[in-house]
């Protein structure tokens, strides 16, 4: 009876034990999941969406003849590599102000999930698998544009970021290359043609950074970033920089029929889209509210992946 109960009660605690065991593995399970998903938050996934469109519209444009999808995976991804690596190195020198702003405080570096020693790692990594892929299976001319990327966006944006808003420019010259890196890496030069989708997507930008500096122009203010939507509290340079530059987009945005790239169809939808833009733009600048901004932020993340669509798709 005793050796009995003995064995139930072996058999009671190999049970809890096998159950604190299984309790333990699984928040291990979760936190390396967690962690997971915070390296992948640190390049900016949805950021990056736009950089693999942009870059692939690019090298599918470029491309003369048939098209090698070994070599185009290779490009976008090797864009989107260095895209990512210094969308995290960024991170890692901003980590303070990020911790500022509600929009970006819960960000894995702010809130202390990484470190920044593993984050600096993690992006410097990914920024040269990138730069060797475009080398290896591009060519040097796309190398050197992603490269120009980090340069800028890391070297002369993000440090001009805190002292003046001309930062916007600048940062919007990183943000319009991956289109012309992929162009280049079908065409091993720079030219005209991907001059003019770098064109597009530097343009676009003005607008839809000025409807984002105006809805968290009070995050921006407590980092004390002197964005447009700061230093005019009323809105109106935001506004009108909104204007300008959707003007100019207008004729830029059918550059690519002009030029032979695509046809008829793509020149008609693109001045269709770039004309409904510069009437949200121009509603921002008249009204300078949030309902106004929000519009255009939306109408500005949908213009560009539908540009994308129909220059692809008239080209096919």
């Amino acid at each position: 009876m005793k050796s009995t109960l003995r064995s139930g009660e072996a058999a009671a605690s190999y049970a809890l034990t096998s159950l604190d065991s299984a309790a333990a593995a699984q928040p291990r399970r979760r936190t390396a999941t967690s962690r997971l998903a915070d390296y992948v938050a640190l390049t900016k996934p949805r950021l990056n969406f736009l950089v693999v469109a942009s870059s692939a519209a690019g090298y599918y444009m470029g491309i003369s003849g048939g098209v090698d999808p070994g070599r185009m995976a290779a490009a976008v991804l090797g864009t989107a590599l260095v895209a990512g690596g210094a969308a995290v190195l960024n991170q890692v020198f901003e980590r303070d102000t990020d911790g500022l702003m509600r929009r970006t405080r819960a960000r894995p570096l702010p809130d202390g999930r990484i470190a920044p020693a593993d984050a600096a790692i993690f992006g410097t990594a990914l920024s040269a698998a990138g730069l060797a892929l475009l080398v290896a299976r591009a060519n040097w001319a796309a190398a050197g544009l992603a490269l120009a990327t980090i340069v800028v966006y890391l070297a002369i944006y993000t440090p001009m970021k805190r002292r003046t808003s001309l930062a916007t420019l600048v940062g919007a010259i990183p943000g319009a290359l991956p289109p012309l890196i992929g162009w280049t890496a079908a065409r091993g030069v720079v030219d005209g043609g991907g001059a003019a989708l770098f064109a597009i997507v530097f343009l676009w930008q003005i607008p839809h950074f000025m409807a984002i500096s105006w809805l968290y122009r009070d995050d921006y203010a407590t980092a004390r970033f002197p964005m447009l939507a700061v230093i005019d509290t009323q809105g109106h340079r935001a506004g009108r920089q909104a204007l300008l530059y959707s003007i100019a987009l207008v004729p830029v945005s059918v550059a690519p029929a002009w030029l032979g790239i695509v046809g008829s169809i793509f020149g008609a939808v693109a001045l269709v889209l770039s004309l409904a833009m510069l009437v949200l733009a121009a509603r921002f600048a008249q009204r300078r509210d949030d309902e106004s901004a929000r519009v255009l932020f939306y109408a500005t993340i949908t213009y560009l992946p539908l540009l994308w669509m129909v220059m692809i798709a008239d080209k096919l």
